[in-house]
């Protein structure tokens, strides 16, 4: 059975500050996100029967979720993959969807790291504080590999050796990124940087420097799906659900098959061959930066450019704005925000370019957007491709 067209995102919300803090409980932000991205479809609460939430200090974030809310949704779920969380949501949805699971999907998430440092909790937290029990704190931590930055020097090393990619051309990914930031009001970093600014920052975890690492900051966002039939008739042009894919590996670094080499080389074409595209066809994409070198291998494996020449590749401002695949373009983990899972906040922009509402930053003539999410350390891919009602 294709799924292809057959489901869209016809409502979405998210909630970033420049000051990297947001006001309210996670709940409350939860709950304002919902009301929000029902309110941009054009729903309301009584409509959903599907809820989509991964994050609670309990034992089930959507059973929780939906009593909080007063709603029995039929479809529930809670999968965690990390940052790719919210593209296995809209998978998973978009199945639910077209086997009549359920009508109208809820997807939500909220984290407030940034908040919690400044007042005295433990924040993000770092993964050198994992509980004993896991296998990474095992077989990894003993080694003092500086978790998480250290998982992707690794990767970057790799490549570096095996392919001959620089720090620059690292670089230029956060310097395209930041150009995309400068454009957005709402993010956490707008002032420009130069190649130079990335190299001269602190080294973080040899060869990634503090500019090649992702943000920490609260943040929040929602989606609404529902049939493609149903959304003709919804407040906003729906972005129909083209092709979703998802890939695991692993979990821990150490059990990388290989560390130049992610999931994304199977969710990737997994996605274009249920959409009937090929990278060729994507106007707009966004691609889960938790450092340079992610962006740097997803574009490699998803087949923008050929394994090993992603240096090359991005070296000339490709992914900036006026560049040849406009990436990234709300300025990314890197620079709008990373609460830590970024998955949702590229679905979000996804859809609002499809429907031109990005102000300064719009890509012209946006039909087929891309957004891809990583999970754990290069761990869990989940790649999804939305379109206008021109590619249905």
């Amino acid at each position: 059975m294709s799924l292809r067209g057959k489901a869209a995102i016809v409502g979405v919300a998210d909630a970033v500050s420049p000051t990297g803090m947001l006001d309210g409980s996670v709940r409350a932000l939860e709950v304002r996100m919902i009301r929000e991205a029902l309110d941009d479809a054009g729903l309301m609460i009584a409509d959903v029967d599907g809820l989509f939430s991964n994050l609670s200090n309990g034992w089930a974030p959507s059973l929780e979720l939906a009593e909080y809310l007063g709603i029995a949704p039929r479809w529930t779920d809670s999968t965690q993959t990390g940052g790719s969380s919210f593209e296995v949501h809209v998978e998973h949805a978009a199945a639910a969807i077209a086997l009549g699971l359920c009508d109208v999907a809820v997807v939500v998430y909220a984290a407030t790291p940034y908040s919690s440092f400044k007042n005295g909790g433990p924040g993000f937290g770092s993964r050198q504080a994992t509980p004993a029990v896991t296998p990474t704190a095992e077989w990894e931590l003993p080694y003092a590999n500086r978790m998480p930055m250290g998982a992707y020097a690794l990767a970057a090393s790799r490549h570096m050796h095996q392919f001959g990619t620089t720090s620059e051309q690292l670089a230029q990914i956060a310097v395209d990124t930041r150009r995309w930031a400068s454009m957005n009001p709402r993010a956490r970093l707008q002032d420009p940087i130069t190649v130079e600014d990335v190299l001269a920052s602190p080294i973080q975890a040899a060869p990634l420097h503090k500019l090649d690492c992702c943000l920490v900051t609260d943040g929040a966002g929602a989606l609404v799906l529902t049939s493609a039939e149903r959304a003709k008739d919804l407040r906003k042009p729906p972005a129909l659900v083209l092709g979703t894919g998802t890939c695991h590996t692993h979990s821990m670094i150490s059990e990388m098959p290989d560390l130049t080499t992610t999931g994304a080389a199977m969710s990737g074409p997994l996605a274009f061959r249920a959409a009937g595209l090929s990278p060729a066809d994507v106007d707009v994409a966004q691609l889960y930066d938790s450092f340079t070198i992610t962006v740097l291998l997803l574009l490699e494996d998803l087949g923008f450019c050929p394994k090993g020449e992603g240096g090359a590749f991005v070296a000339d401002g490709v992914l900036a704005p006026g560049g040849a695949l406009p990436t990234n373009t709300t300025g990314g983990g890197l620079a709008y925000t990373h609460p830590g899972m970024f998955g949702m906040f590229l679905l979000v922009e996804a859809v609002r370019q499809l429907r031109g509402e990005c102000g300064d930053r719009q890509v012209q003539g946006a039909e087929v957007a891309l957004a891809h999410g990583s999970g754990g350390v290069l761990s869990a891919m989940s790649t999804t491709i939305l379109g206008t009602e021109a590619t249905a």
